[in-house]
């Protein structure tokens, strides 16, 4: 934890802890579930099923590579695994982004609710 971690904490309200304890940051696992869900989650299907094919097709491209006898066909098959794991290794690098990009809108979210608590806190008796 830093300063400035440190600093915040010490300017929560009792309240504001709670809220944050219940509503605190969700595990790995669980972040990269949410990946599936919500309106844009048939993107995150789409790519997870596609890396899927992209790997099992770099393991046969692979093992064909691995079992080739001239040069030529051996040459094809390692281009043909190459493309395919390089495709695979994006399409997990793109999960990863939407992943760090649900954790910043999780934390403007948060900042909204605080926001939006001072107001009405603030705010005239009617």
């Amino acid at each position: 934890m830093n300063d400035t971690d440190e600093l915040i904490s010490r300017a929560l309200t009792a309240e504001d802890r709670e809220l944050l304890a219940r509503h605190g940051e969700p595990g790995y696992i669980r972040q990269s579930l949410g990946l599936f869900r919500g309106p844009d989650g048939w993107v995150g299907v789409l790519a997870y099923v596609t890396a899927l094919a992209a790997f099992a097709g770099f393991a046969f491209a692979f093992w064909q590579l691995w079992s080739a006898t001239d040069t030529l066909s051996a040459v094809r098959w390692g281009v043909v695994a190459l493309v395919a794991f390089q495709y695979s290794a994006m399409m997990k690098s793109v999960m990863g982004t939407r992943v760090e990009a649900n954790r910043v809108l999780r934390e403007l979210k948060r900042v909204e609710l605080r926001v939006a608590l001072a107001q009405e806190a603030n705010a005239p008796a009617r």
